[in-house]
């Protein structure tokens, strides 16, 4: 089943996120490369597709995992989580309807 987990962002992290983010970007490409990834990327804190030293709200990943508990322990270990860039993390059961 897929799952969306949503990280978001503590104020003023954004040196941390860029300093965590090959790591990050390391794990997103191997659920890409094993076929899980349904879709990955940043929140830009403001309406802009790069947002600058404004930084970003937060993350979204929807990606496929055996159960909910094996996406909580994924995101438990992501880098972003662990350099203290995630204040808050959730995960959901997600349904592709569309496209």
């Amino acid at each position: 089943m897929f799952y969306a987990m949503i990280g978001e962002d503590a104020p003023d992290t954004l040196a941390a996120r860029m300093a965590a983010r090959p790591a990050h970007l390391a794990r997103l490409e191997a659920l890409r490369d094993a076929g899980r990834l349904l879709i990955a990327g940043p929140m830009p804190a403001i309406d802009a597709p790069d947002p600058g030293p404004a930084g970003f709200a937060g993350s979204l990943v929807v990606a496929e995992f055996p159960s909910l508990a094996d996406a909580e322990q994924w995101l438990s270990e992501d880098p972003y989580v662990k350099q203290g860039v995630f204040a808050r993390t959730t995960v959901h059961p997600f349904r592709k309807v569309l496209p």
